[in-house]
């Protein structure tokens, strides 16, 4: 069966969410675009450098390789 195209792009992101935690990405209220990778100890990567969906993937896919490589 063929990746799906998102894990393709995004593996590092894909790697994240079925084994070591989970993301989300969105606005919150007076603070603007976000994207966090969180695990079960909390916070482990956070940006509000992004403007849109592929730009918060983006980062997060840079983002959490160092706590990934631990």
């Amino acid at each position: 069966m063929p990746q799906p195209e998102v894990e393709a792009l995004f593996p590092n992101v894909a790697k994240w969410v079925r084994g070591y935690g989970w993301i989300e990405i969105g606005t919150q209220e007076h603070e603007g675009f976000m994207a966090r990778a969180l695990d079960e100890g909390g916070l482990v990567y956070e940006t509000d450098e992004c403007n849109t969906l592929g730009e918060a993937l983006s980062l997060l896919e840079k983002g959490i390789l160092p706590s990934m490589e631990r």
